[in-house]
């Protein structure tokens, strides 16, 4: 039997005029006889959801609020069905009608929430205790499609954050929603990607499936690529550039190099507060190596404390260098701004990891289509 009772009061789905999505309506006849179909929510620029079409599912639906990100993921798949909208706004309806789907009948459930504190009035470190926060309406979508398999991905830090609480919140949910979890921590430079990327995959199989469905996480690659192998021809894109005194002081740092490896009262008056803190400091003035896979790509390019020098220029990476390293295709075109764009690919799931996981649901779900 399908979990259905997540403590769901009357009062958490307003009454609205409940239309089916156009665009998932007319294509249920085609997708119900080829491929298995997900939702993806948090989309962003499209990482996690190019991994996933590429290992064989039709995304019926993605939800982003961001409007550069959305447009984006339009620009690049005009066939995609892009609801540009705050997720709130989508999760209280009539979710079945709303995709044309019936409860049970959706293959993947994909997405990230991101992760906020959560409030733990009476200890229940339950659904009750998520609201208000992003991750209520990722469980809300779970509770009313019971997905066959929900893929969940986070940052590392989520294991940890708030002692351990907010996740040990969102696995009970997981739990008294009908699904059994397994959970792995994935760094994306054992999976064909040229960058020191940890994640926490949290992987959702319902418990009716858990029978004959069964899922394993990838195993790491053999070879790791290093910035060598992915910075050959990138074609030009915007990027940002340092300023003088910045410039000359990465000069002086090595490939592979960064503060330290420059004299000390240049690097003294450069750091100022950061100076006095403890740790390693290793983000500052750092400069990367051809043969080193890089830092994980971030939103920003040239904060202080997280620098990511170009190897052989005295630069940042280029809006297209870090999708490079973030495994997006050449053809994959961010909208926006030069900030937004660097915004979009620093957010996003790299697409050889999120096909690599995406690969593996594809064929546990391919293993029910059989004994079904």
């Amino acid at each position: 039997m399908m979990a259905t009772n997540l403590h769901l009061k009357k009062n958490d789905f307003p009454r609205k005029n409940l239309l089916a999505c156009p665009k998932v309506a007319e294509k249920k006849s085609a997708w119900t006889k080829k491929s298995p179909v997900a939702i993806e929510l948090f989309a962003g620029a499209g990482g996690l959801a190019l991994g996933i079409e590429k290992a064989g599912f039709d995304t019926i639906a993605l939800i982003e609020f961001d409007k550069t990100a959305s447009e984006t993921l339009k620009k690049n798949r005009p066939e995609w069905n892009v609801i540009n909208d705050d997720i709130a706004n989508i999760s209280c309806l009539d979710l079945e009608n709303y995709f044309s789907l019936k409860k049970g009948e959706l293959d993947l459930l994909s997405g990230g929430a991101p992760c906020q504190s959560f409030s733990y009035a009476g200890k229940r470190l339950g659904f009750d205790d998520t609201r208000g926060t992003l991750f209520y309406h990722y469980a809300l979508f779970l509770q009313k499609l019971q997905p066959k398999i929900f893929l969940f991905e986070n940052v590392r830090g989520l294991l940890t954050h708030d002692k351990g609480r907010t996740y040990k919140t969102m696995l009970n949910v997981f739990e008294s929603a009908g699904y059994s979890i397994q959970k792995q921590i994935m760094n994306a430079w054992d999976y064909g990607v040229a960058q020191k990327r940890e994640r926490l995959i949290t992987i959702g199989i319902r418990n009716d499936l858990t029978n004959f469905l069964n899922f394993e996480f990838p195993s790491p690659h053999e070879y790791k690529p290093v910035l060598r192998d992915v910075l050959q021809n990138v074609p030009q894109s915007a990027g940002v550039e340092y300023g003088e005194k910045k410039s000359k002081l990465f000069e002086l740092v090595p490939p592979g190099g960064y503060w330290r490896d420059i004299d000390e009262n240049l690097a003294k008056d450069y750091m100022k507060s950061c100076w006095k803190m403890d740790g390693g400091r290793t983000g500052i003035l750092r400069r990367l190596s051809m043969d080193e896979p890089s830092l994980a790509v971030l939103t920003s390019p040239s904060q202080k404390q997280t620098e990511r020098c170009h190897p052989l220029e005295t630069r940042p990476f280029t809006v297209r260098e870090n999708a490079r390293i973030q495994s997006f295709p050449d053809d994959w075109e961010f909208c926006g701004s030069i900030g937004e764009q660097y915004k979009q690919v620093g957010n996003a799931v790299p697409v050889n990891l999120a096909h690599e996981i995406a690969a593996q649901i594809f064929a546990a779900l391919s293993n029910v289509e059989k004994n079904a």
